[in-house]
């Protein structure tokens, strides 16, 4: 569980992205039909627009956490199930999901031309903006009830994207299992420290 403000991929009406899209019509008055290959500079703007919300929501993550001292005593106050990795478990296993996550949604997007683009790249962006509200409900603002809901909508919006994102590239699916089955056990985790902290 580690999280997660969430900059929306804005998209054009072929499921492209818009920004990179845009920049790339800047420098060439001849923008790219819908099927053609892409150039360097769009896949370079695009390869941005997935990096830099998920770079943003770990670095959001990062300042709502229990390293900040009272945050960590409020924490330690919680009546934890067993089965809570250490700590030190946290860091690297967002790190090896955030960069799946980032070059999924970028497969999605440089994939050929398919009707199930555009939703898959809204769930996308659907899914990183529930991330990124996790943490600070759950640790900035101590809400581990509020901080379930939002995860239950994270847990159902990379589902959706998951399946959604298989029908347009089968690896950008595949890179999502791991973020997939590790927000489920985080949803565990989160429901146990609701369960047995109820007065929080």
């Amino acid at each position: 569980m580690s999280t997660n403000p969430l900059v929306a991929i804005p998209l054009d009406t072929d499921g492209s992205v818009l920004g990179a899209e845009t920049a790339a019509a800047d420098a060439d008055p001849t923008p790219a039909a819908p099927g053609r290959v892409r150039s360097r500079r769009q896949k370079l703007l695009a390869a941005a627009a997935f990096t830099v919300p998920v770079v943003a929501t770990a670095v959001l993550g990062s300042r709502f956490s229990p390293a900040d001292a009272s945050t960590g005593r409020w924490y330690r106050k919680l009546d934890k199930p067993p089965f809570q990795p250490p700590p030190a478990v946290f860091a690297p296993v967002w790190t090896v999901l955030y960069a799946s996550i980032a070059g999924s949604g970028y497969r999605v997007w440089a994939a050929p031309d398919h009707p199930m683009r555009r939703p898959a790249l809204a769930l996308w962006a659907a899914q990183m903006a529930a991330n990124a509200a996790w943490t600070p409900s759950f640790f900035g603002a101590r809400k581990p009830k509020v901080a379930l809901g939002i995860l239950v909508t994270q847990l159902a919006a990379t589902a959706a994207y998951t399946a959604a994102s298989a029908q347009v590239d089968r690896t950008a699916s595949g890179l999502m299992a791991p973020y997939l089955a590790w927000t489920g056990f985080a949803g565990v985790l989160n429901e146990e420290i609701v369960r047995r902290n109820p007065d929080r």
